[in-house]
């Protein structure tokens, strides 16, 4: 019910035609329910009567046309409708859904996977279109059928008409036995979809790697490996259901065997006519195939289930970062302060990501990061901006908690250039603007310019207007990197943190970027994460990372006399056997 209910707000808009399509069904139905008994007529009275009467004849054929007609024009009707509304119903729910994913925080979109998401705003919301739209239609016309078909046929032949309660009861055990298990089946084979589009998605995005590495044929086992697993899923599935084939088949011939068998003694015995025969052989053949198509109501209902399930699951997740009752819309300056903060990214872990975090940083200083991998330097840097809330203690931006803030003005202000550097299909002036959707081209140029990213861009074939594929595939490493600085720097924030944004770009360019920052963005505090010593070691002062816990802090010639992890780490970098590009070594 509680699927129904969450689902059931997205049909408002569609009420009336999901309203009209029952109707139209229902017409349908009692259309095709009344040509059998125009039929009876026509044989007793019509043909099996002294020398025939051609005028009932063409009376009853002329009514069974228009009940015909009837009956094909409510099926269009109740056809295009029924479209009408599951089509309208699945676009709000993918709406809905993808609404509510931009809500989430990290740790939302973590719980479903990417993959898992898109194969709930795809395959799954299509399942539920299907079924919508067969409840809409079928679940109407099959039961409806069925029921004016028993009528008719006890009003014709109570006697003959037991036959079918009995075939019907028959057929509802077996289709229930054969319902549970098969749903069993399908809910796997849905979880499985979102394996095969991890698959999928990890080659298409990752194609280059693969074929530098001549890693196709590896490729094509994992995806042979994921679909086949599917298959063996839906194949146990669809053998549970192909089981209902062979039983209704039995239950059909066997009642059309005692009806046959039946009605001729009755005939004998007069007590029933030949047209009274003909009509309760039709009707048998339409009640046994209302039940078919109840089954195949079932087997999709069982598998809209399992989607519905996954969709609600998306729909009712609360997203970990909310915005206060009255926000803060207004962030005083870049000055940044850790007090006593733990971090995890799951409650309940062992062991914190961050621990034991104490930190004040001035508006307008630059800050460097520096540790090993895992040491948690991301971590640290995404809980400015909120994209996580700590664990314990807090985190103030501008001398407030950043849980203080309206979400958006914080984001707004405290601009991040994150590890993985992502461009959108469009063109450069397109992408630049998701910083500011209103900056002008000349802005753009400046932004640009300060990430030493115009020479390039000014050398493409249409310049700033030259077309970016998807993801970027289209530029280097390092072009990427500094159009994503660039994108950061025209949302013009209090607050700007480089995760390792540089990291594919040579040492002299990487030299002119810091330069442009030190001496056009004085007043904005900037925070840069980086492997190499010479990215940072101009920085007011620097963060040492060590296994979620601050090592040292301080200057570079501090930091040189007092930490050994930063002593290290230098050496290995300026001394005769480093191997760091000093020349130039862009991607």
């Amino acid at each position: 019910m509680k699927m129904i209910k969450s689902l059931g707000q997205y049909i408002r808009e569609y009420k009336w035609v999901s309203i009209i399509t029952p109707i139209f069904m229902m017409l349908e139905v009692v259309f095709e329910t009344l040509i059998p008994k125009m039929m009876s007529s026509i044989v007793d009275y019509g043909i099996n009567v002294p020398g025939g009467d051609m005028q009932h004849i063409y009376k009853m054929g002329a009514i069974m046309l228009a009940l015909a007609l009837g009956s094909l024009l409510t099926g269009i009707g109740g056809g295009v409708f029924a479209a009408k509304a599951s089509t309208g119903f699945a676009k709000n729910v993918r709406k809905a859904m993808f609404e509510k994913i931009q809500t989430y925080s990290f740790s939302n979109i973590d719980k479903f996977s990417t993959a898992g998401l898109i194969t709930r705003l795809t395959t799954d919301v299509t399942n539920v279109q299907n079924a919508y739209q067969m409840i809409l239609r079928m679940c109407i016309r099959a039961p409806l059928s069925m029921i004016f078909a028993m009528v008719m046929a006890f009003l014709v032949s109570p006697e003959i008409a037991t036959v079918y309660l009995i075939a019907v009861f028959f057929l509802a055990i077996v289709l229930a036995i054969i319902i549970r298990f098969a749903m069993k089946y399908f809910s796997n084979a849905f979880k499985k979809y979102d394996d095969l589009n991890a698959t999928v998605q990890e080659n298409v995005s990752a194609i280059r790697v693969v074929k530098a590495y001549v890693r196709e044929e590896h490729e094509m086992s994992r995806m042979e490996k994921a679909s086949d697993s599917i298959y063996q899923t839906l194949v146990k599935a669809e053998n549970m259901v192909i089981l209902n084939s062979p039983f209704m088949q039995i239950t059909v011939y066997t009642c059309i065997l005692l009806i046959s068998w039946l009605g001729a003694n009755m005939i004998v015995s007069e007590t029933l006519t030949t047209g009274e025969l003909m009509q309760l052989l039709t009707y048998c053949m339409n009640i046994l195939m209302s039940l078919m198509m109840i089954s195949m109501i079932f087997v999709m209902l069982s598998m809209s289930i399992a989607s519905g399930e996954r969709i609600v699951q998306v729909l009712d997740e609360e997203p970990d970062i909310k915005n206060p009752e009255q926000p803060c819309y207004e962030v005083k300056d870049g000055s940044i302060t850790f007090e006593n903060v733990e971090f995890s990214y799951q409650s309940g872990a062992s062991e914190p990501v961050l621990k034991d975090i104490d930190l004040q940083i001035r508006s307008g200083e630059t800050i460097g990061i520096l540790g090993g991998t895992g040491s948690a330097k991301t971590s640290l840097v995404n809980l400015i901006s909120r994209l996580y809330d700590v664990t314990e203690g807090r985190v103030l931006v501008g001398g407030r908690d950043v849980r203080d803030y309206d979400l958006e003005v914080l984001r707004n202000e405290v601009a991040v250039v994150l590890q993985k550097n992502t461009l959108f299909s469009g063109t450069v002036l397109e992408n630049l603007r998701w910083g500011n959707e209103n900056a002008t081209e000349e802005e753009c140029r400046e932004a640009c310019r300060l990430a030493c990213a115009d020479e390039f861009v000014s050398a493409m074939p249409e310049g700033y207007h030259t077309y970016i594929e998807q993801g970027g595939n289209n530029v280097s490493g390092g072009q990427k990197q500094r159009l994503c600085i660039a994108r950061a720097l025209l949302k013009k924030p209090k607050v700007l943190i480089l995760d390792d944004s540089t990291s594919a770009v040579d040492t002299a360019t990487d030299a002119k970027i810091r330069k442009a920052f030190r001496e056009d963005l004085p007043g904005i505090t900037k925070i840069i994460i980086a492997q190499r010593i010479s990215s940072i070691e101009s920085a007011d002062r620097i963060i040492v990372m060590e296994e979620g816990r601050i090592d040292g802090f301080g200057t570079h010639e501090q930091l040189l006399a007092t930490n050994e992890i930063y002593r290290d780490v230098y050496e290995a970098q300026t001394g005769r056997d480093a191997d760091f590009d000093e020349v130039g070594g862009e991607a």
